[in-house]
């Protein structure tokens, strides 16, 4: 007990160090309210605005009425509904893979995933499986990937070599001085602080020369990228045997959950070596009939994902037309550069007095002297409000002498 009473009191004399979470009266749409004052908000995942649309809450409704609040069984024991496996028939469909397999949330999909694939042999030895020869496994993560990742890899107690940020020489480097008998390369497809785009082709390449597979972590591409939504594998038109697919449903998607897409013989797997899968409860019901209908909106409704687009783009000129620094024109994900922790925060308080809710990000989210705004488009900002924020920057920007820069990477 005495560590923790040590860590709570240097917190109590150090506040910055702690998150002070503003208490938000609506959800963005981007529109909502805090503190009784209306806001824009340039932060919220909910890219395509699905989550407050009248289709999705219909969605929503329909599964409350039909099954109530909750499913408290695991899917192992009684609590396999149809809508799930209507949901990952369409994930499975979308992905261009033969299987899917539903988790309750994104962070939970790779804790329970990569913890387990590399000890489903130890895993099926309890029901009498005999290997005919002992495996050596290894992970070769991104250092940028989502902390989520990096968990699940911990979990899973193999070894774990990180490439730097993109670096692909460093990655065959690694690739090639390692000699473990299953290799595989996990990786954001889009990553969440910079906004940029993993090269997945250039992976797969790699994958295919040292026999390894690729893990994708397509939480922020999934219902983004590409020409109908179906993430970074559409956008790069890149499908491969050696691919498996991770997604969130609580982005584009608008609800709650995660997934994993593969061929079926990953997914059976992962049925039955994974405790995340089946030693819980899964998503509730209204949040699968919400994600089987968002999946088929981003579909019948793609005006929604071209203005998402226009809007970025919108933005993206008006920030290189005032010289701000901005990391990635790739994605809606657009950081803009301030550098010292403390001015980044207090040009997001500044930006709230304009009406705009933006996130600053800092370390140890980012490197130290890399804090940025993290603006995030959405298709339902309009003109006027994007015109209006980058206004505000600009105001923000004088008042507080923040150095204009050029581009930093494209």
């Amino acid at each position: 007990m005495k560590e923790f009473k040590q860590i709570a009191e240097w917190m109590s004399r150090n506040p910055d160090v702690g998150h002070d979470s503003p208490i938000v009266s609506s959800l963005p749409s981007p529109n909502f309210e805090m503190d009784g004052k209306p806001y824009t908000s340039f932060s919220t995942n909910n890219y395509l605005a699905l989550a407050t649309s009248r289709r999705l809450v219909a969605a929503a409704q329909r599964g409350l009425d039909k099954y109530g609040v909750a499913n408290c069984e695991s899917r192992l024991l009684g609590g396999d509904l149809d809508v799930y496996r209507e949901v990952e028939f369409k994930l499975a469909h979308l992905k261009k893979k033969s299987g899917s397999i539903l988790y309750a949330t994104g962070y939970l999909t790779n804790l329970g995933a990569l913890s387990s694939l590399v000890r489903s042999p130890l895993i099926c030895r309890a029901y009498g499986f005999r290997p005919t020869s002992r495996m050596t496994y290894a992970f070769f993560t991104d250092e940028y990937n989502h902390i989520s990742i990096r968990e699940g890899i911990r979990l899973s107690g193999a070894d774990r070599f990180t490439y730097r940020h993109a670096d692909l020489n460093h990655l065959e480097m690694l690739l090639r001085e390692n000699d473990a008998h299953s290799k595989i390369i996990v990786s954001d497809g889009v990553f969440s602080q910079d906004g940029d785009i993993a090269a997945l082709p250039d992976l797969l390449n790699l994958a295919e020369k040292y026999d390894a597979m690729v893990y994708i972590d397509d939480a922020h591409g999934t219902g983004v990228l590409g020409p109908n939504g179906g993430g970074i594998s559409e956008h790069f038109q890149c499908y491969h045997e050696r691919l498996i697919h991770m997604g969130t449903l609580s982005k584009a998607y608008g609800a709650i959950g995660g997934f994993v897409a593969a061929d079926e013989w990953i997914c059976e797997i992962l049925r039955l070596t994974s405790p995340a899968y089946g030693f819980t409860s899964t998503l509730p019901p209204d949040q699968a009939f919400a994600v089987s209908e968002a999946i088929d909106m981003v579909t019948d409704e793609p005006e929604r994902r071209l203005s998402l687009w226009e809007n970025q783009r919108m933005f993206v000129n008006q920030m290189l037309s005032q010289d701000f620094e901005i990391v990635s024109t790739q994605t809606p994900i657009v950081p803009v550069i301030i550098g010292d922790d403390c001015a980044s925060d207090e040009f997001a308080r500044q930006l709230r007095g304009f009406g705009f809710y933006v996130d600053s990000v800092k370390f140890p989210a980012v490197a130290k002297g890399k804090a940025r705004l993290r603006i995030i488009l959405n298709a339902h900002h309009t003109r006027e409000q994007i015109q209006a924020l980058a206004h505000a920057m600009v105001v923000v920007r004088e008042i507080n002498r923040v150095p204009s820069a050029q581009l930093a990477v494209v």
